[in-house]
């Protein structure tokens, strides 16, 4: 149940930047949101937390930190946070928006994963959590919502940092649950023991048993119950999956120090149990529906009836779950099965009932089957087509092209050459990261001969885009914006500079005109105006208009203090306040202490007064009592110098009993 605070805020703009286009799932911590960013011009995700949250200084203080954590964390299995923030009340995250649905919705819809399948996206999901624990950072709510797909059905993990401020903060869910959930937690973390890394990995292990048998293992009546059934037994994990079945079995185990040392080693570990298991099928992708985006719903339905029909003939089986490039202009029928207009977004969401999504007067939810079974028969027909034209060699068409979209040039090659099968690449700019295998033909599942040929697209990157060559001058806020809206990921650095104003652009690195690939870091510097100078040591000693003379030509403003001193002649400098030395501001005051010679005290009429008292009026005029045949409570007969005298402070006075 959402927060009324949060329940409605499609069409707002947050920040100033995040115009919010329609919700599209909900969850414990708050309500997500398609939007797009206006300063760069690119669809994101925008996750906006409850308002409660913001009245809890320990949360929100916990949530920048992790926030930002988070967003240091750069890798291909994890979903990338590209900002955070707060607006009226409500913090909010902003991130990369995906396109292939989470495996809590895939599992809602009835899907199962294979064996093969569960051992890759798990190797993938494992490779993100030890990229994460090797930089001090541990998730600690691994489960199948927070696993999401993008549109070539490469698994990413959603929401690193988030459940440990929300862990920390006092606010509860509406129905007063505490956020959070423990079907997935290893025992350690609901008994109060410490956290590391392979908690992630026994989470990790529980979302692979659910996501091949549709239920979480070892869950009892009660997060009570689960976690005492988790701190008695092992994860109860099926007979039947061979390796991976032992690998998941030590992932699972209540005593942390039996389970794998870190999540690279449970990597290596479901990487080996994929190689023993036949060949995954591609995953059909469930979407979240189409809140914002004009699609037609017949066309999403027959996607999905096309996609299974595949997923169930032995005709499109994969060397990898990965979905085709969603470019339509390359890609063929096959592939284009798998291709998602959907959109998907990170963990903890609820998926809007189907009911509540509008469709188009007169569709309904599946195609009927005839038109499924002429889907499956053209697209063999397709496979039977490709197998002849790019089979080589005469084998008869007797081996399956694997899915190599999605991976890189590499990776690709490896696959390919695993099968006997030759690599034809082409190269071309694109929107994706260099070195992404993009597009492929023939598609995945189409059967060639051995020896034959598979030629893949491999992106290039964006095509780079010019620096602008009249920033030099501009205020920083405008250049740093000009650059971001030009792709750019811009740091900020600031210099001196003698002729350029403060705040203003120094110029930028790679210089103005260079071209340089989008989302690359552009250095703006930018000035904190001239450099500071030292107060110069020679004023000392000078008189007052000489060391006046002295600071106007180097830029100072000069002030005037007369001080008392025993060494300086009336009249020269004595000192400046800052000291000398002191590196300033141009144009910053200098105050010149000017010697009016030493402090004269005139020593007062002690006569008659008791030693004592003599000697405490002497010290609080700042004279140094000396007394004379000394004597208790003995009155004083005379003093030397004599009373009236004019003497420097801190002078000697004798006192004669």
């Amino acid at each position: 149940m959402a927060s009324p605070a949060i329940a409605d805020l499609a069409g707002r703009v947050l920040a100033g930047r995040y115009r919010l286009l329609g919700s599209i799932g909900a969850g414990a911590a708050g309500r997500v949101y398609v939007a797009d960013d206006v300063r760069l011009r690119r669809r994101v995700a925008v996750k906006v937390l409850h308002g409660a949250l913001a009245e809890d200084p320990g949360f929100l203080r916990r949530f920048r930190s992790e926030a930002q954590h988070a967003a240091s964390l750069h890798h291909p299995h994890i979903v990338a946070v590209y900002d955070w923030g707060e607006d009226g009340g409500m913090p909010f995250l902003v991130l990369e928006l995906l396109r292939g649905g989470s495996l809590r919705a895939l599992l809602d819809a009835g899907g199962r994963l294979s064996p093969s399948q569960a051992a890759h996206v798990g190797r993938q999901v494992a490779q993100a959590l030890h990229h994460a624990h090797t930089r001090g950072v541990v998730h600690r709510d691994v489960k199948s919502s927070n696993l999401l797909f993008d549109e070539h059905g490469i698994v990413r993990v959603a929401d690193f940092g988030l459940a440990r401020a929300l862990a920390e903060a006092s606010w509860t869910e509406p129905d007063g649950g505490v956020v959070g959930t423990a079907r997935y937690a290893a025992p350690e973390q609901a008994s109060g023991a410490p956290v590391d890394g392979r908690a992630d990995c026994y989470s990790l292990a529980v979302v692979l048993v659910e996501s091949i048998t549709g239920h979480v293992p070892n869950v009892g009546d009660s997060p009570v119950a689960t976690v005492v059934s988790r701190t008695m037994q092992p994860l109860t994990v099926p007979d039947d999956l061979g390796a991976l079945g032992d690998v998941l079995r030590r992932a699972g185990q209540p005593d942390p120090a039996r389970r794998f040392p870190d999540a690279g080693t449970m990597a290596a570990a479901l990487g080996a149990a994929a190689r023993e298991l036949t060949p995954p099928a591609p995953l059909v992708l469930p979407g979240l529906g189409e809140p914002v985006d004009d699609v037609d719903p017949t066309r999403i339905a027959t996607t999905r009836s096309a996609a299974a029909a595949v997923g169930a003939t032995a005709a499109v089986t994969a060397a990898a779950p990965a979905a085709a490039s969603a470019r339509p202009s390359t890609m063929d029928p096959v592939t284009a099965v798998f291709d998602q207009d959907t959109v998907v977004v990170d963990d903890e969401i609820e998926v809007l009932p189907r009911g509540r999504r509008e469709r188009a007067p007169g569709t309904h939810r599946w195609v009927p089957m005839g038109v499924a079974a002429v889907i499956v028969l053209a697209l063999v027909a397709v496979g039977a087509l490709a197998a002849s034209t790019f089979g080589g060699g005469g084998g008869g068409g007797s081996i399956v092209a694997p899915s190599l979209v999605g991976l890189d040039e590499e990776a690709a090659a490896a696959r390919a050459a695993a099968l006997g099968l030759r690599l034809s690449i082409e190269r071309r700019e694109s929107d994706d990261v260099a070195g992404l295998v993009i597009a492929q033909n023939p598609a995945a599942g189409s059967f060639l001969g051995d020896g034959g040929s598979v030629k893949v697209v491999v992106s290039r990157g964006p095509p780079p885009v010019g620096l602008p060559a009249d920033l030099a001058g501009m205020p920083a806020a405008q250049a740093q914006a000009r650059l971001e809206q030009l792709g750019f990921v811009v740091k900020v650095e600031r210099a001196y500079d003698e002729n350029v104003p403060v705040d203003a652009v120094i110029g930028t690195d790679p210089a103005a005109g260079a071209k340089v690939p989008r989302e690359s870091e552009v250095v703006l510097r930018v000035s904190d105006g001239p450099a500071p100078v030292p107060v110069p040591s020679e004023v000392v000693g000078k008189t007052y208009d000489e060391a006046a003379a002295i600071l106007k030509a180097k830029g100072f403003g000069v002030a005037r203090a007369d001080v008392f001193s025993d060494t300086v002649d009336v009249g020269k400098v004595v000192g400046t306040e800052p000291a000398v030395g002191t590196a300033v501001a141009r144009g910053s005051t200098v105050t010149l202490d000017v010697s009016k010679g030493p402090e004269m005290v005139t020593v007062p009429d002690l006569r008659g007064k008791t030693v004592e008292a003599a000697s405490q009026q002497l010290q609080a005029l700042g004279l140094t009592p000396d007394v004379s045949n000394y004597g208790p409570g003995r009155p004083v007969r005379a003093t030397d110098p004599s009373a009236g005298t004019q003497v420097k402070k801190g002078s000697k006075v004798t006192l004669f009993l």
